[in-house]
């Protein structure tokens, strides 16, 4: 059985550009034995762009580190 965490990234107001560094956020989930599944960009806006990206990890339930 799978536990799934979502960290939900804003971009910059008129950008494609994050607030923050999801570099940063991966690397830090993966040291708590997190493994990226997807990120994930919904369409939010009437131009097709997204107001934020999600970010997808997933563990097997009891590898907590």
């Amino acid at each position: 059985m799978y536990e799934y965490r979502f960290e939900k990234l804003d971009l910059k107001f008129f950008s494609t550009d994050p607030k923050r560094d999801y570099h940063e956020i991966i690397e830090r989930y993966a040291g708590e034995g997190w493994r990226l599944v997807q990120i994930f960009a919904p369409v939010a806006m009437a131009s097709g762009a997204s107001k934020y990206f999600e970010i997808i990890f997933e563990r097997e339930i009891g590898e907590k580190m």
